[in-house]
């Protein structure tokens, strides 16, 4: 099933969102088996994105393929140490005091980290985030932080049902990714969409979509 979901996947996203640009697959790995994870990667699946570092640390030496590797969940500040060195891209940096300890490890480690600003783009209390019109200063003030790549924005849409909504939103949220790129030459990732909205995410101009469910099927929280 694993392989036959990510070959559908591999030829329904779009080679380029509407601004040209490719757009890649992050496949998200909570809650899958290292077996389930490497046969993604068999299928053609690039990069992979783990939500948990636990989970991150257990499985590291059992994934094939090398592929790229990102952290795409809520990250506390004294679980970074345990990552530092061994992920691609960072997505969810959501608050200054965790972009202060992945510049003071990734200092001290003599890397440089590539990292995402999370933006909370619903304005919701059970998401992490800074406010869109936070955007700015927030990409200023880590930017000056040492050891630290701002490559872009990440964002999670509402799960509402209300689709012109959500559209606004991402659509938002694309604008507001232009409108920091021109400052901020590193830019080149905006990260919006899973799988029950990243085909508007797309068309809205995400170039980075994270899916479990399209991939793995439903997780079972057993």
């Amino acid at each position: 099933m694993i392989t036959e979901n990510v070959k559908k996947l591999l030829a329904e996203i779009p080679q380029a969102n509407p601004q040209g640009e490719a757009v890649t697959l992050v496949a998200a790995v909570k809650m899958q088996t290292p077996e389930a994870i490497n046969e993604a990667i068999c299928a053609g699946v690039r990069a992979i994105g783990d939500n948990h570092v636990q989970e991150f640390k257990e499985k590291y030496d059992l994934i094939e393929g090398n592929p790229e590797r990102h952290f795409i969940g809520h990250l506390q500040t004294n679980k970074v140490k345990y990552l530092i060195g061994k992920v691609d891209l960072y997505h969810s940096v959501d608050r200054y005091n965790l972009a202060e300890e992945l510049s003071k490890r990734s200092a001290a480690a003599g890397i440089t980290s590539n990292i995402l600003v999370q933006i909370n783009i619903g304005n919701e209390e059970t998401k992490g985030g800074f406010e869109l019109d936070e955007a700015r200063d927030a990409c200023e003030r880590i930017a000056k932080l040492p050891a630290l790549k701002i490559e872009g924005l990440m964002a999670m849409l509402p799960f509402i049902d209300d689709e012109a909504e959500l559209r606004r939103l991402a659509t938002l949220m694309r604008s507001k990714y232009d409108e920091l790129k021109a400052d901020f030459p590193a830019f080149k990732h905006l990260s919006m969409g899973m799988s029950g909205d990243w085909k508007l995410c797309v068309e809205c101009g995400s170039n980075m979509i994270r899916l479990g469910t399209s991939i793995f099927g439903p997780r079972h929280y057993d």
